[in-house]
């Protein structure tokens, strides 16, 4: 290789590192490498590469400038033209002339390098030229180096030219005769001058130099009647008023000209701008009543009045709308020291002098001063450059710079007119709150659905919203994390009610009052939050809309039970050893409206990154547009319209939708437009991703919490049992010696009915297994009435039983529980005494008599005693049946789904909701329920008729006679043929469907 030259040594190792880059192969000595280095050394010494058409890359170029203009990308368009324009015409290096193969192959070469020039994000960067080095080489020294040069006797005095006075000339001030604003050049105003001082030289013997220093420094008093006329040019542009003036005195016999205050425009400004900032004492806008008006004799000589009138009144809108909000903003942060005025009719200033604004109004004054300051600022550099007067003015130029400022007013104006201003006096706080961020949240899916048109609105609306609610998610982040719910304004949409101490049984269901905003009627609406701490909303009658917060609506249940579970954690008396860590995990926790920002913010550099860092999903979707946009130009042919631009822009909008294709490829063109799905997600999208996961985050936490200290500190599951254990008597062995007791003293005729007896069975079967239980647990007798004494069976609704339950568990098992699991123990007492009695009824004691008795008699008894042993079967068998049924299929397969749901329960609230809907269901299975107490009123029948059978029995033989034998087995019978024509009509109907086990043994007789 010593032959090699340098040139082909260095394309030698610049080919080996592009096999290297491309083909990711490191070992040079690998058969692969040595091949790809012969072919690439093939086609660099042997192939002919094509000189490129410079006609081709012309085409290539307008292409991509027709495309960036037919997607309406003006900008990037126009600098694509420009920059390649100035490339083509720049010459290149080692390159002679312009536009020649060199700038054509290199244009060539990038254009198929890029994939897709039209979607790529482009802003272009204003590039600085580099300036030529001056030459500060002293020519005249190197020149006259050696040379003798007589300087005179005065070798510093400067030369002497005739240009000085000139010069000096140019240094006076120049001022436009017609701008009248040289009475502000103050050095007070212009910081730019405030360490320099104005020489003025007054001269007593010259009064006429101190008359034109005036004239040109001092502004005429157009503000006086009859004020001199300024001089102006005498050009047709700056007499257009009279012209006109002279047209219409010439066309209308009837025209009088009207005497007029002529100002320049440069006042003009001057007062637009002082109007906007605030200030009330002017002259060509009138304040009268808090409404803004335009003075009708001002006029200016290059306008006709009604144009400039019209110019006027399109400023004093604007105008108005700055005074109504800086006087919002002043009251509210200067409610103490800046009292209202008497007679005052603003609904925003009703509140007494003494009392502060709420911290949601302060919220929104703030995020409102914020941009009264940006506009403030824009204002004040304006004027400055109006007083220096460097540049013509003219009042469309400030219109037009103040244009975004002034957009941005009207709707802030227009959401203070809709969110506070309308507000009625005499408001609540709460109201006022809510219905400002209502407005605001409105406002911004309002402005949202228009799309890319109102971009700067949302960002504006959003700004503002951030600022305001504020004050609301520092309540919720308080509430949820700490317990404690701080709203001394009452604004809150959830309010405390002090009166319920948290260690009340009642602290669930009556310590928290939401609070429902009605649209229809200017009035606020209390609604208890029941126990599912949903809103009450639901509950309103159809012709009232309520509505609350709504940012908040999808969270708001979480809230309230972790605001709840919180507070109740606070008062418990935990176990858990992280409490001590909990000051310190505190002092590094970020507050709710912190992570929400984060949140937002991360959100938007996502978004904005996206773009750049997928280029398949870019792919796709530029080919899913294609097809799209086919779609569309085919259903817009339908009505006889041919645009493309238009086929592409509905495209794009419905380009996120999932189900596009088959809303609009199959054969029917039908749009729905009853939602706003489609372009109305952005905002609501923003908070499901950067609000309510963080919310959801602290609820889980805390009801977590909440839940593992009650069940493993309190033990709530084990009274939860206790109860089913006693009440539903599942504890069978335990409860069986306490009931038997009961019924050995009836069928014995003795008296029963004593606290102390009752309490000693009690205490003893109770005791034995259940120690702990042993004081929990107690009877109580009712008092029935006298009417209910007639049948045997209605004797043990004076039994109930009475459980203490301490507090925090009494929230779970309340007395209206309680009262329902006593009438299941009161039915499944009655069942078990009709069972009992049943099970000891013998005839065995007539077999004596039977043998001293002969004849027909002894046929007579014997007949009479196997009917009643027919009877006791038959009673038995249906007593058996209920039994079972309410034991086995309802009581114990209902209990284990319960006890699956508990341990599943995710917050107190879903907690007694269970238990509720287990009680519930219990109770309206077992037949309690009023609208089915005819079933259970004909199996009390038959059960009396198996108390009544044994009753008989302890009686003697005797009391058995024959009808009452015929009577009992036809009240049986009847009632058996009613249970069971009701309950097959009720499972064929699928109404019972438990029932069809219980049904299926009634049918076996």
């Amino acid at each position: 290789m010593a032959h090699w030259s340098t040139f082909e040594r260095e394309t030698e190792n610049e080919t080996k590192k592009l096999i290297k880059c491309i083909c990711e192969m490191e070992d040079e000595e690998d058969p692969n490498f040595h091949l790809a280095l012969k072919f690439t050394w093939s086609n660099f010494k042997f192939h002919r590469f094509l000189v490129v058409d410079s006609h081709k890359v012309q085409r290539s170029i307008a292409g991509i400038y027709e495309k960036l203009m037919v997607h309406s990308e003006i900008s990037k368009a126009g600098s694509w033209m420009r920059l390649t324009d100035e490339f083509l015409n720049s010459p290149l290096p080692n390159t002679d002339g312009v536009k020649t193969d060199s700038h054509y192959s290199i244009l060539s070469l990038l254009l198929l390098l890029s994939e897709s020039p039209s979607n790529t994000n482009f802003t272009e960067k204003p590039r600085v030229k580099e300036k030529e080095p001056e030459d500060n080489f002293d020519w005249a020294k190197y020149l006259m180096e050696g040379e003798d040069i007589d300087i005179g006797p005065y070798p510093d005095t400067p030369e002497w030219s005739e240009e000085e006075s000139e010069d000096d000339d140019s240094q006076q001030p120049l001022s436009r005769e017609d701008s009248g604003i040289q009475l502000d050049r103050t050095p007070q105003e212009d910081p730019d001058n405030t360490n320099k001082t104005v020489p003025v030289t007054w001269t007593t013997g010259e009064p006429g130099d101190a008359q034109a220093w005036l004239e040109q420094h001092v502004v005429t008093p157009y503000w006086v009647s009859h004020a001199p006329r300024f001089p102006h040019s005498l050009h047709l542009h700056s007499n257009l008023l009279n012209v006109w003036d002279q047209h219409l005195y010439n066309t209308d016999p009837l025209y009088l000209p009207e005497e007029k205050a002529f100002v320049t425009e440069s006042q003009v400004i001057r007062e637009t701008l002082w109007l906007l900032s605030g200030v009330k004492k002017q002259f060509i806008f009138q304040h009268h009543d808090g409404k803004v008006s335009v003075r009708n004799n001002v006029a200016v000589t290059h306008l006709t009045s009604n144009c400039l009138h019209s110019v006027l009144e399109h400023i004093a809108l604007y105008g108005q709308a700055v005074f109504r909000l800086q006087r919002f903003i002043d009251e509210v942060t200067g409610y103490s020291s800046e009292p209202c005025p008497p007679g005052s009719s603003s609904s925003y200033s009703s509140k007494k002098g003494s009392e502060p604004p709420f911290r949601t109004y302060q919220a929104f004054v703030w995020a409102l001063n914020k941009n009264f300051t940006s506009f403030k600022a824009e204002l004040t550099t304006i004027e400055k450059e109006v007083i220096c007067n460097d540049e013509t003015v003219t009042l469309s130029a400030v219109l037009e710079r103040l244009g975004p400022h002034l957009a941005q007013i009207e709707v802030l104006h227009k959401v203070f007119c809709t969110g506070v201003a309308e507000v009625p006096p005499g408001t609540p706080n709460v109201v006022r709150a809510s219905h400002l961020l209502n407005t605001l949240y409105k406002a911004i899916i309002e402005y949202d659905s228009v799309g890319e048109a109102s971009e700067q609105t949302v960002a504006l609306l959003f700004s503002l919203w951030t600022e305001t609610v504020r004050p609301y998610l520092e309540i919720v982040d308080e509430w949820i994390v700490h317990g404690h719910l701080f709203d001394p304004a009452k604004e809150f949409i959830i309010q405390r009610n002090k009166d319920v101490p948290v260690n009340h049984r009642d602290f669930w269901y009556a310590t928290y009052t939401l609070y429902s905003v009605s649209e229809t009627v200017e009035n606020d609406e209390k609604l208890n939050d029941s126990a599912s701490g949903s809103s009450g909303g639901d509950q309103s009658s159809s012709n009232r809309q309520l509505t609350m917060v709504s940012f908040l609506k999808p969270v708001l249940k979480q809230i309230i039970m972790a605001g709840k579970s919180m507070q109740l954690l606070k008062n418990l008396d935990c176990k858990e050893p992280e409490q001590s860590e909990g000051s310190s995990r505190d002092a590094e926790r970020k507050s709710l409206y912190t992570l929400f920002l984060e949140s937002v913010q991360s959100r938007l550099c996502s978004q904005e990154e996206s773009p750049t860092d997928t280029v398949t999903e870019q792919q796709a979707t530029q080919r899913s547009l294609v097809k799209m946009q086919s779609i569309m130009a085919q259903h817009l042919e339908i009505d006889g319209v041919h645009d493309p631009l238009l086929a592409i822009n509905f495209a794009r909008l419905y380009l996120e939708q999932n189900d596009f294709h088959e809303r609009f490829s199959g054969g029917d063109f039908i749009v729905d437009r009853s939602s706003q799905s489609v372009t109305c997600q952005t905002f609501e999208l923003t908070l499901r991703s950067c609000l309510y996961p963080h919310i959801e985050k602290q609820y889980i936490e805390c009801c977590g919490k909440l839940m593992k200290t009650l069940k493993k500190d309190y033990k709530l599951l084990e009274y939860l049992q206790a109860m089913r254990n006693y009440f539903l008597l599942e504890a069978g062995d335990t409860m069986y010696d306490f009931y038997t007791a009961i019924f050995n003293k009836v069928q014995k005729n003795e008296n029963w009915q004593q606290p102390s007896f009752l309490d000693v069975q009690l205490q003893e079967a109770v005791g034995q297994r259940y120690p702990e239980d042993s004081s929990r647990l107690s009877v109580v007798l009712e008092n029935i009435d006298s009417s209910k004494k007639k049948n045997p069976v209605t004797n043990m609704e004076v039994l109930t039983l009475s459980y203490k339950v301490p507090w925090p568990v009494d929230i779970v098992i309340s007395s209206e529980c309680q009262k329902i699991y006593n009438q299941m123990f009161l039915l499944l007492l009655q069942i078990k005494w009709a069972k009992y009695s049943l099970d000891t009824l013998r005839f065995s004691g007539t077999n004596g008599k039977l043998e001293e008795t002969s004849g027909s008699a002894a046929g007579k008894v014997r007949q009479q005693i196997h009917r009643l042993c027919l009877l006791r079967v038959k009673l038995m068998h249906f007593v058996n049946s209920v039994h079972n049924y309410i034991m086995t299929r309802i009581l114990h397969s209902t209990g284990l789904e319960f006890q699956h749901q508990v341990q599943e329960a995710k917050d107190l609230d879903q907690l007694i909701k269970i238990h509720y809907r287990y009680l519930a269901t219990i109770h309206d299975r077992c037949l309690l329920r009023e609208k089915i107490s005819f079933l259970k009123e004909a199996i009390l029948k038959v059960l009396n008729l198996a108390l009544m059978l044994s009753d008989r029995r302890q009686a003697g033989q005797s009391a058995l006679s024959t009808e009452f034998i015929d009577k009992v087995e036809s009240d049986f019978n009847n009632c058996h043929l009613f249970l069971v024509m009701v309950l097959n009509k009720a499972v064929c109907r699928g109404s019972f469907p438990h029932c069809e086990y219980f049904e299926l043994f009634m049918t076996l007789f």
